[in-house]
């Protein structure tokens, strides 16, 4: 009798983005490995791992700066701006600086295990606070390929594995730093898992890192509006966010006229493409016909198109006329809004009603109007007579950062190593029971 055949079973084609989900989970897994393993070493193990990443940096400058240059061709043929390219670039000079603030970075004091509070109870038990890493870090960030090494190194040294996802714009400079400083930390004790790369260059690739709760443990976006936004709305992973960049300069009718000038142009244009860069600036009504004027001239000799309202119009016949979008614009670029107030108060209205709680300035010699400026504006730096440029975490000596955060839980202001850690409480008795 003949033998019935079995019928054959069809075996399911896996599609892109079913194979491109199981190798960022597989990924996810070895980071999180990697990260139980990281997060009990010693300072020295850490810092150890980051002279070996700095040192690999700076002999592979010459593959870094080959992976860039495709990179850069790229957004040059698609049209990107000249500052998003000056971003995006790098050079042996450039690595360099990088790779010696990773050396910065191992400088510094390692915060996990540092004692937050700490005391002995009525009952005798030894109570503490300690810090400990936050696990698995995962950022998505634009553009900058030095934030791929600035986030490694920070997250290393605080004990984090971290999940790196870039813009696809540097994915052949991110690919290849990763890979340096995976190969770099091959010597270590440091495990080469402990920084990886997002694989995939598609959106979803992205959504994989913000539906990965379990494997990771937080998300920082860093970027523009949208990108942060997408994040924080689509996330199932905790988000710490930092904000975009749409900084302000007051100038206070007490204000010295030539330091308001000066202050004003350099946080406009020391680097009109990061976060800290000034893009509005108001102008008591009081101050109004000394200072404008200088300050209109400095900024068009500096390339400067300034977007005014009526009155600031009054001042120069090139001055563009201000949309309510320039209000709220983070240009990046060599724009900046201005708009005259007839108070400090109407000032602070219009922070709060435009800004970004990132940074914002006064310039003023009253002390009472620095003060009451302080207390109203409630942003996450406030500058008294300096650039807003200055909000940044290696001007504040905390070394690199891995954003600025404008929110209010966890961390606020330049995110350096110790908002990198979370804590855990130790309690120590001596066989106390609870009656």
């Amino acid at each position: 009798m003949p033998r019935r055949r079995r019928p054959t079973r069809e075996v399911p084609v896996m599609s892109e983005q079913d194979r491109e989900r199981e190798e960022f989970q597989r990924v996810a897994r070895r980071a999180r490995a990697a990260g139980a393993e990281l997060a009990p070493l010693p300072r020295a193990a850490k810092d150890a791992a980051l002279h070996a990443i700095a040192d690999a940096l700076v002999a592979a400058a010459p593959e870094i700066v080959k992976a860039n240059g495709t990179d850069v061709e790229r957004a040059r043929e698609s049209g990107t701006s000249e500052y998003m390219i000056d971003r995006l670039s790098l050079s042996a000079d450039r690595i360099a600086a990088i790779a010696e603030a990773v050396r910065n970075v191992a400088a510094l004091p390692d915060p996990v295990g540092e004692t937050v509070r700490g005391s002995v109870l009525p009952n005798g038990l030894d109570l503490r606070q300690i810090r400990v890493p936050l696990g698995v870090v995962g950022i998505i960030y634009e553009g900058r390929p030095n934030v791929t090494v600035d986030a490694a190194a920070l997250c290393l040294k605080s004990g984090n594995a971290a999940m790196l996802r870039g813009s696809s714009s540097a994915y052949e400079s991110n690919t290849v730093l990763v890979g340096v400083m995976q190969n770099a930390l091959e010597a270590t004790d440091v495990p080469r898992d402990a920084v990886q790369l997002v694989p995939g260059t598609s959106r979803e690739s992205v959504g994989h890192l913000m539906r990965a709760r379990g494997l990771v443990d937080v998300l920082i976006p860093r970027g523009g509006a949208s990108l942060i936004n997408s994040v924080v709305e689509g996330s199932t992973v905790p988000v710490i966010e930092t904000g975009v960049g749409n900084c302000s300069v007051y100038v206070d009718d007490a204000a010295d006229v030539g330091m308001a000038v000066d202050i004003l142009v350099n946080a406009k244009t020391q680097r009109p493409s990061v976060c800290n860069a000034a893009e509005t600036f108001l102008v008591h009504a009081g101050i109004a016909d000394a200072f404008l004027p200088r300050a209109l001239e400095a900024l068009r000799a500096k390339g400067v198109t300034v977007h005014g309202d009526d009155r600031v119009r009054s001042y120069g016949e090139d001055v563009v006329p201000a949309t309510e979008d320039d209000w709220r614009a983070e240009y990046l670029s060599m724009d900046i809004a201005a708009r005259v107030v007839d108070s400090l108060e109407d000032a602070v209205a219009h922070i709060r009603a435009y800004g970004s709680d990132h940074t914002e300035a006064i310039v003023t010699t009253s002390q009472p109007a620095a003060r009451r400026f302080v207390a109203l504006v409630d942003s996450a730096a406030v500058m008294v007579n300096a650039s807003t440029r200055f909000t940044d975490g290696e001007e504040f000596g905390f070394g690199a950062e891995i954003g600025i955060s404008t929110q209010k839980l966890h961390a606020r202001g330049p995110m350096a190593l110790p908002e990198l850690t979370s804590t855990k409480y130790v309690v120590t008795g001596e066989g106390h029971l609870r009656g």
